[in-house]
């Protein structure tokens, strides 16, 4: 098959990219700088840019199916992925398959994330929904610069339990619903194969990278100046601190098996997790 990634230089992109190739498939990968990526055998980068969302939407005619999701840092996700999908209406793709987060079944239907989704369930194409919990990998992204300078995670989430899944399970569910008609028209959440809190995170990256890391619940007003200063936007920092108020309330502990569903294994631990990740935390 011939399948468009959007922004395939990121995190689940990218990995999604490597599955896609494994299987044999080509991939259009989108990036704002296409150009600058490495070219590789059945690997096409195309232009998608968010801050331009119709600029590139004309490689949706030369593929079969294509995966969307909405860049980290954005809160206006209709507006970034509407005309795509509407572009993969008109030319009508057989799959669509749109990551969006765990939980936004329950958000009003005028919430970006949610607008998506409606407009994609009503498309008339085939679709697939998938709903992700909180990343293992924030840990080592957006939460790292805590851990590595102060030896701290920052994080107002309490002591509630979270079912983290790795961006990896996340991309392996994504190649087999892009790929495959077996479960046609589902939004599916994923999460990971346990439920810990972020104490019992900060051990587990203590282990492994002979550090003494602690977790810190820090206010939620904290947290959200302090992911302004990191460069986020005022808007997208309040998301963060409203979706991590729900984590707090235990929204996020409860475990799905979809992943060993969908993909046939089990979701990858966090032990695991942070074992491959070790270095990130030296």
């Amino acid at each position: 098959m011939k399948v468009f990634v959007y922004g395939g230089s990121g995190l689940v992109g990218g990995y999604l990219v490597k599955e896609l190739q494994k299987k044999g498939h080509e991939v259009f990968a989108g990036s704002r700088k296409p150009e600058a990526q490495t070219k590789e055998t059945n690997l096409n980068w195309v232009v998608a840019d968010s801050k331009d969302p119709k600029k590139g939407i004309e490689i949706l005619e030369s593929v079969d199916a294509a995966f969307f999701l909405s860049p980290p840092g954005e809160t206006n996700q209709y507006e970034i992925l509407s005309p795509w999908i509407e572009k993969a209406k008109q030319v009508g793709l057989k799959k669509i398959v749109l990551m969006t987060a765990m939980g936004v079944d329950h958000a009003p239907p005028e919430a970006p994330f949610r607008k998506t989704e409606i407009l994609l369930e009503g498309s008339g194409l085939s679709w697939n929904i998938i709903r992700p919990n909180w990343f293992m990998q924030n840990f080592h992204t957006f939460w790292i610069a805590g851990i590595k300078q102060d030896q701290k995670i920052y994080f107002p989430g309490g002591n509630a339990n979270v079912s983290f899944i790795d961006a990896r399970d996340i991309a392996s569910v994504a190649s087999v619903l892009l790929t495959t008609n077996d479960f046609q028209k589902q939004a599916l959440t994923l999460t990971g194969k346990e439920s810990i809190d972020h104490y019992q995170v900060a051990k587990n990256l203590s282990s492994v990278s002979g550090k003494n890391i602690e977790y810190n619940d820090v206010d939620p007003k904290v947290f959200e100046n302090s992911l302004v200063s990191a460069g986020l936007s005022k808007d997208y920092a309040a998301f963060l601190v409203m979706i991590a108020g729900a984590l707090k309330e235990g929204f996020s502990a409860p475990i799905i098996d979809t992943v060993k569903q969908i993909t046939g294994n089990d979701p990858i631990s966090f032990q695991k997790y942070a074992e491959d990740h070790a270095s990130a935390w030296k």
